[in-house]
């Protein structure tokens, strides 16, 4: 039964994801008057097909993936006796400002799903650490300055504190600097308690030392909802973030602060999308929204077979103000397929090694 939870659950999150990059380029072309000749979700043998006005809307048995072919797309082939295509809705014939834009239309989609997906959470409520003291550590820097359990902090020198990460925030980054808190008691009364963090080390997820401040606080948790305005506003940000932070551990990895072999490859998310799954439907929707987010992020590395190397080409184009020679293409397409094998090998190789490593554990 846990299998098929798995099996499911990754299938789903996945299948959603590509149908919501192929919407994106589809929607795109129709704007841009390309005409779409097919809309795939997975490749490889049909599973279903149905013929709406001109585009053919396909099923096919491999779901890690899908496609749009365009009318007068360079990079699908004709069919036999397939009749020319109409120089008027020829993706090859539109200018380049606007083929950009359908190629970029896919990884926004994943972008603006995320911040979605994020804002129903929002919305619909989480649990979140508040500003109210749970736990004062003995012999802390709290304690010495007369934090007790129940205690909120409502400011940090004068200012107003707006949750949990805003003021762990503003501690870990002043070492040895004193601080005025105002803090509201649990029994209504108001007091102002001036605390020192003390220097101490850290490692960011990054696996880097780093010298933070520590009061030796834990907070207590709440259910939060917020209204629809501050859940799409948290949802964007929340992308932001995302996408901050998977962009920086590309950044690391090349600078071997982050080991390679936490990069992962399907295993690894049929994994992860069965443990959310299990946790509940929140989870496995926040597993979601940050997976979106790295599949646009990287669709839009510069990156030749991704959707980033398109647009080089196209910027390359409206510098030179001619295509790129077909020879260059298929050099670039070459290269970039190798290494997107190579990544995909090599993420199974983490996945496997990872696998057995757990069961070399029970």
């Amino acid at each position: 039964m846990a299998t098929v939870t798995y099996l499911v659950s990754a299938l789903i999150v996945l299948g959603v994801l590509i149908i919501v990059h192929e919407v994106g380029h589809f929607l795109m072309a129709r704007r841009m008057g390309v005409g779409v000749e097919k809309f795939s979700i997975g490749f490889g043998p049909q599973l279903w097909s149905k013929k709406v006005g001109e585009t053919e809307y396909r099923l096919a048995l491999a779901p890690f993936g899908g496609y749009v072919k365009m009318v007068g797309d360079e990079e699908g082939e004709a069919e036999e006796g397939a009749p020319p295509a109409d120089p008027e809705k020829a993706f090859n014939k539109k200018p380049v400002w606007r083929r950009m834009l359908i190629v970029a239309a896919g990884p926004t989609a994943n972008l603006l799903f995320a911040a979605l997906v994020f804002g129903a959470i929002y919305a619909w409520g989480i649990t979140v650490p508040d500003t109210k003291i749970k736990t004062v550590l003995k012999d802390s820097p709290a304690q010495a300055a007369g934090l007790t359990q129940g205690d909120r902090i409502v400011s940090i020198d004068g200012k107003a504190v707006e949750d949990w990460s805003h003021l762990a925030d503003t501690i870990s980054t002043s070492p040895g600097k004193p601080l005025k808190l105002a803090v509201d008691r649990a029994d209504g009364t108001k007091v102002e308690i001036t605390v020192i963090p003390a220097p101490d080390k850290a490692k960011t997820i990054f696996g880097e030392t780093v010298a933070v401040g520590r009061i030796g606080i834990s907070p207590d948790e709440t259910f939060k909802r917020y209204n629809p305005v501050e859940a799409v506003a948290l949802g964007f940000r929340k992308t932001y973030e995302v996408s901050y932070l998977t962009l920086m551990v590309i950044v690391k990895i090349f600078q071997k602060v982050v080991p390679a072999e936490t990069i992962g490859g399907p295993l690894m998310i049929f994994k992860i999308a069965g443990d959310q799954a299990q946790a509940g439907i929140i989870p496995l929707l926040m597993f979601m929204g940050v997976l979106s987010v790295n599949l646009g992020i990287l669709n839009f590395l510069p990156i030749p077979i991704l959707d980033g190397g398109h647009i080089v080409f196209f910027i390359i184009e409206g510098i030179i103000r001619k295509p790129v020679s077909l020879r260059a293409r298929e050099i670039a397409q070459q290269v970039g397929l190798f290494l997107l094998i190579s990544l995909m090998a090599f993420a199974f190789y983490n996945d496997i090694t990872r696998f057995i490593a757990d069961f070399s554990k029970k």
